[in-house]
């Protein structure tokens, strides 16, 4: 320290609230000791804040999962309540018209049966492919009628099933029967 006061060295001894004794060597002890506290308590803050942050992450990404997990069940809903709809024009597209005013009327049908599928596709749904001989897969096929012991084949496809990516949206309603083996029917 210099004889002359220093103005500076006046207001940072304030700031810090440090009474300095006069000894050079123990007003060194004495802003080595308030140093080594400062940076303990500037770490703390540092965890502190690094901590937050990580929660604040943390909160981010769960926030972010629940509002697609909440989209996603949204969709599929609308989705599943669509599937009746999509039902009814399948049906209408596979009537056979006798007049050519039915025939417009079923083109219709069958133009907004197209744009559905787009739409639903667009959301992930599509149909599960199944058709008469497959093996029956209770995870994918709901069996309504025929049945029979050992191995069980589809025998017919009465409405379409459909999936959500890897999830079943609907399973398709099918006939089964049992396979002969021996015959391979």
């Amino acid at each position: 320290m210099t004889d002359l006061p220093d103005v500076t060295e006046d207001r940072a001894l304030e700031t810090l609230d440090l009474d300095l004794p006069d000894d050079p060597a123990e007003a060194l002890e004495v802003l080595a000791g308030h140093l080594l506290e400062a940076r303990s308590e500037a770490s703390s803050h540092l965890a502190d804040l690094q901590r937050v942050a990580a929660d604040y992450e943390n909160y981010r990404k769960r926030s972010e999962r629940d509002r697609d997990g909440l989209v996603a069940s949204a969709a599929r809903r609308v989705s599943e309540a669509l599937l009746p709809v999509l039902d009814s024009l399948d049906a209408a597209a596979a009537s056979h018209p006798e007049t050519p005013g039915e025939e417009r009327f079923r083109s219709g049908l069958t133009s907004t049966r197209e744009q559905l599928i787009s739409v639903l596709a667009a959301e992930g749904v599509h149909p599960i492919d199944v058709s008469d001989g497959d093996e029956f897969d209770p995870t994918i096929h709901e069996a309504v009628s025929g049945g029979g012991d050992g191995h069980l084949i589809v025998t017919s496809v009465m409405r379409r099933g459909y999936r959500v990516g890897d999830r079943l949206l609907r399973p398709a309603m099918v006939g089964v029967a049992s396979e002969d083996l021996s015959t391979g029917r």
